[in-house]
């Protein structure tokens, strides 16, 4: 079966109202499908489509009220799960790395706080936050893959601080 790539992702918000200022003011992606949904039990599900590119779609859906969902939660995953900041992130694509440049400054212009670039050896990458807390990156390709890459080996180590600090930088001014 051909892989086509995500229809979309869903992720949850305590507070979709900023979470829309970030990814359609902050991010630039076009809200595609804004919906109310009623609960037949009780409650609303405020919920917005946005297209990341290539038709790929980030979803995000904020619960009102209904019944059996708390009222807070850690929306940005990783803390509530126990695990390292970074460890569930969603990468977007740059396109090259004089794009990753440009997107790291615009970001910073537009008050987020986000890591220096940094090199991968196969990509290079800028992290940050979204209003939730979640772990975000722009990513680009910096060479071809080749059949060594695919073959599971030490190439590295890292310190979980490190790892915990390159997102730590990139606490949005929207979250605080």
């Amino acid at each position: 079966m051909a892989q086509r790539g995500f229809s979309h992702i869903g992720l949850s918000t305590l507070d979709l109202d900023k979470t829309r200022a970030f990814y359609e003011g902050v991010l630039g992606f076009k809200p595609m499908v804004c919906d109310t949904i009623t609960v037949e039990e009780g409650g609303k599900i405020r919920h917005v489509f946005f297209d990341t590119g290539h038709h790929q779609l980030l979803a995000f859906m904020e619960m009102s009220e209904v019944s059996g969902v708390p009222r807070e939660y850690d929306a940005g995953i990783n803390h509530g799960l126990g695990l390292p900041t970074g460890v569930y992130h969603f990468a977007f694509e740059a396109g090259n790395e004089a794009a990753l440049a440009q997107k790291r400054e615009e970001l910073l212009s537009k008050g987020v706080q986000v890591s220096d670039i940094v090199d991968h050896n196969w990509s290079k990458s800028i992290y940050f936050k979204d209003p939730n807390g979640i772990a975000l990156e722009y990513c680009c390709l910096i060479r071809e893959f080749n059949d060594n890459d695919a073959r599971m080996q030490d190439r590295f180590g890292i310190s979980l601080k490190v790892f915990e600090d390159l997102w730590k930088s990139g606490m949005t001014s929207l979250s605080e």
